[in-house]
């Protein structure tokens, strides 16, 4: 009886690999290299001039965000995926421009995606283990660790990196997430077959509302309103206040005049889709919600991340956007006393606009009297 370790034919792994994907609910499955040294220079260049704000992460673990073998040592291959989220987008212009509502962004809605990708992809991995004889290196990632998953899922053929940023597939257009697993078996790789079809276009540019692209495919994460939500920790500069407009957690706008989001298609993951009416929601029902309301209506929720005393902050801002009434200036004044300096300082700007509003509805009152 041989002792040899059988041949691998891993054209046909790649093949299954791909099927077990599909099966798992992912839309498609990718196979590339790991060369990103073009891509290395790029975020070199983004991180001097600042773009990072505070997310001081990103100049972290030196190479290893573009050296994937010195991520995970062994790695020749990263298997990357992408997952369709955009559950109805039929009240999300309305939402919008309604401005006693609160928008949130369409990923952050249901459940935290996180955990949901992670838990299929550790299931393809294993799928992979028992497929393969002998050991193999391998770890999924799903924006968990120092990984270029865009550079990555473009390089694989998912799609091009859009103007905004974002990575835009002609047949999806850009409502997904993306999860990678580094793996040490030497697939065969995708030939990218997606080509950057942005053209002229630039409605993502000009929706921005805190112009937030200096340049095509760049990113200021400082002036970008899902930065100034989420990661953003202090107080929000007041000159992103207004054009904050009623985001409270991150910001669709450029994804949602991008024309080749007419494409995308909706997903049936029930977990993405929206819990708690978060998609209808009046800011003062959600300005009001005690941290328990918080705690509780936000577990297993990406909205989590932006802790209760952020979640007031980014509220109180869209309650100073919102159209003057007794139910919201009552809403910001519950409030006034509130123990966090920071959510005291935005509630007072809230209350300022207010009154403002005000002065500005007298004046115009007593012009047309005149």
């Amino acid at each position: 009886m041989s002792s040899e370790t059988p041949e691998i034919d891993y054209t046909q792994l790649a093949l299954d690999i791909k099927d077990w994907g599909r099966r798992l609910g992912f839309q498609q499955v990718a196979i590339t290299d790991t060369d990103l040294s073009k891509t290395g220079h790029q975020l070199n260049d983004w991180l001097a001039a600042g773009h990072q704000g505070e997310m001081r992460w990103m100049s972290e673990h030196g190479e290893k965000r573009y050296h994937p073998e010195q991520l995970l040592p062994g790695t020749l291959r990263v298997i990357t995926v992408r997952m369709d989220y955009l559950t109805d987008n039929s009240n999300m212009i309305a939402t919008l421009k309604d401005e006693s509502k609160a928008y949130i962004s369409r990923y952050a809605l249901g459940r935290d995606y996180h955990k949901l990708i992670r838990n299929r992809l550790t299931t393809l991995t294993k799928e992979i283990e028992k497929a393969v004889p002998g050991a193999v290196v391998q770890r999924p990632f799903v924006d968990s660790a120092p990984v270029m998953e865009k550079p990555l899922a473009v390089k694989a053929g998912l799609g091009w990196m859009g103007k905004h940023t974002l990575v835009i597939n002609s047949e999806a257009g850009s409502w997904f997430f993306l999860g990678e697993i580094y793996t040490s078996l030497p697939l065969p790789v995708d030939q990218s077959s997606e080509t950057d079809q942005c053209g002229e276009c630039q409605a993502c540019l000009k929706v921005c509302p805190t112009d937030a692209f200096p340049a095509p495919y760049v990113l200021d994460a400082r002036r970008c309103i899902s930065y100034l939500t989420i990661e953003q920790k202090g107080s929000i500069p007041e000159e992103f206040r207004e054009p904050m407009g009623n985001r409270v957690f991150g910001c669709d706008d450029c994804q949602a005049v991008c024309p080749w989001n007419k494409m995308a298609s909706l997903s049936d993951e029930k977990d993405f889709t929206p819990r708690h009416n978060l998609d209808n929601r009046e800011l003062t029902e959600l300005f009001l919600w005690s941290e328990q309301e918080f705690l509780k209506k936000t577990e297993g929720s990406p909205i989590r991340r932006v802790g209760y005393e952020g979640w007031l902050r980014n509220l109180a801002v869209g309650l100073g956007n919102a159209p003057t009434s007794e139910t919201v200036v009552s809403a910001l004044r519950s409030r006034e006393s509130h123990s966090s300096p920071m959510v005291r300082e935005h509630v007072a700007w809230a209350l300022g606009q207010h009154q403002q509003q005000k002065r500005r509805k007298r004046k115009i009152t007593n012009t047309a009297n005149t």
